[in-house]
């Protein structure tokens, strides 16, 4: 079996005679993947298992980002947590923190007799997951970039043009609202994931900062900024048009996939993992970039990485580490890469699978489908862009959303919503940090 281009050397020989053929080495996954992204996690851990003999890979679906992630600590605490666990971006920081819980990625596979080869990972990718000296503390396994999804079947109905989806927010609240008053659908826009979508990558593709001390990657000391004028502008039209229901609000995370794939609504911004259960719907479905302000200036710059990475943990056996070795250089190969980033609408996390995937012309026949790559790669990343590392993000979001709600209810303007999630939020993060 040909190696992938970034694990080079091999793995040690002899593991094998210690253990009998018949009986390999369990290693646990638990995932949060659902829909078509679950067959897309087994049928890569099945592959893995029949491609060699020593190892056999056990994926375990432990719900939402959020409800994983909690399992996994839970877990841990009780000295019961699994080899590998799929930790979505904003968990990144919990476990940075968490040193003695982990293993870090790069030490599992120098331990193994590998080399990493940074520079054959998309440059954006693998920079978030590692260490400020370079150190590569999780796998990669599946980075997106929010983008836009519009049905092109209720385009049409609204006499809005099926080739050109909105560039901007504001051409998005038009077609919106042309969507609704047209009777082509009961509404005109919906989005999943709020926080990652309209706040953190929202601030990064206009250019502006989320947070001071660069969004906490340059430290941990950092006070939200996302109650400036921007992100109030863009909130409250993002109220008014849920007061007659031309933007319908789904829940806090994937939700609204459910209300695009429906039909309810004409125009959706979602992760571009979300494209495998698009596919399968059958929809007329089209691609856009995520929309940017026009009022931002250099607007857009780049995305930041969303979807999520592989976490070890620590306290494992030798031969665990080893079969967690083999099963993330199964997962380097650039045929694996081509695959998951085909079939499912994540980054391929490789340069060679990136590059294949366009050699093939896979990008033409399927127009939109390198948007996210592009995004993502398009410009270098500025001091706003390189992405959001707080010590306590799941919090932050947790509270972002609970004032989202109160707004969207009519309950409060966006200004009082930003205000107190910044209020409410700085107080979290000085709390975590024990002032």
């Amino acid at each position: 079996m040909t190696r992938g281009p970034i694990l080079t050397a091999a793995l040690l020989i002899g593991t094998a005679a210690a253990i009998p053929a018949e009986a390999k080495t369990d290693i646990s996954w638990w995932h949060a993947m659902t829909g078509a992204n679950a067959e897309v996690v087994t049928k890569i851990a099945n592959d893995f298992n029949a491609s060699q003999e020593d190892y056999e890979v056990v994926p375990v679906f432990k719900g939402t980002y959020p409800e994983t992630l909690n399992a996994g600590i839970a877990a841990f605490r009780a000295k019961q947590a699994p080899d590998i666990m799929q930790v979505f971006d904003v968990g990144t920081g919990v476990m940075m923190a968490a040193e003695g819980a982990i293993k870090p990625v790069a030490d599992v596979l120098d331990d193994a007799g590998m080399t990493f080869d940074k520079s054959q990972y998309l440059p954006g990718i693998v920079a978030y997951y590692s260490k400020p000296d370079g150190t590569m503390l999780s796998f990669p396994y599946n980075s997106s970039s929010p983008i836009l999804y519009y049905n092109k079947d209720i385009f049409e109905k609204a006499g809005l043009d099926v080739n050109a989806p909105p560039k901007t927010w504001t051409e998005v609240w038009d077609m919106a609202r042309k969507i609704k008053a047209s009777g082509a659908a009961p509404c005109g826009y919906t989005s999943t994931w709020l926080t990652w979508i309209h706040l953190e990558n929202f601030a990064a593709w206009n250019d502006v900062p989320y947070a001071t001390n660069e969004n906490g990657l340059a430290g941990s000391e950092a006070e939200l900024e996302i109650n400036a004028p921007i992100y109030v502008n863009h909130f409250q039209a993002l109220a008014d048009l849920a007061k007659d229901g031309t933007f319908k609000y789904g829940g806090r995370t994937s939700e609204a996939k459910q209300i695009f794939l429906a039909g309810e609504c004409g125009i959706f911004t979602e992760s571009s993992g979300g494209l495998g259960d698009i596919v399968k719907s059958g929809m007329n479905y089209g691609i856009g970039q995520l929309p940017y302000d026009s009022d931002a200036e250099g607007a857009p710059q780049n995305t930041i990485p969303g979807g999520a990475s592989l976490w070890v943990f620590g306290g494992k056996s030798d031969e665990t580490y080893k079969g967690v070795a083999a099963f993330f250089d199964y997962l380097s190969q650039t045929d694996v890469q081509e695959y998951l980033h085909q079939t499912s609408g994540y980054l391929p996390v490789t340069m060679a699978a990136y590059e294949a995937t366009k050699e093939s012309g896979f990008y033409e026949k399927n127009p939109g489908r390198e948007t996210p790559i592009l995004q993502m790669m398009g410009k270098e990343p500025t001091a706003n862009s390189k992405g959001v590392r707080l010590v306590n993000l799941p919090q932050i979001r947790d509270i972002e959303n609970e004032e989202f709600e109160k707004m969207l209810a009519g309950q409060q303007t966006a200004q009082q919503a930003l205000d107190n999630a910044v209020e409410r939020g700085n107080a979290a993060i000085q709390s975590a940090l024990g002032q």
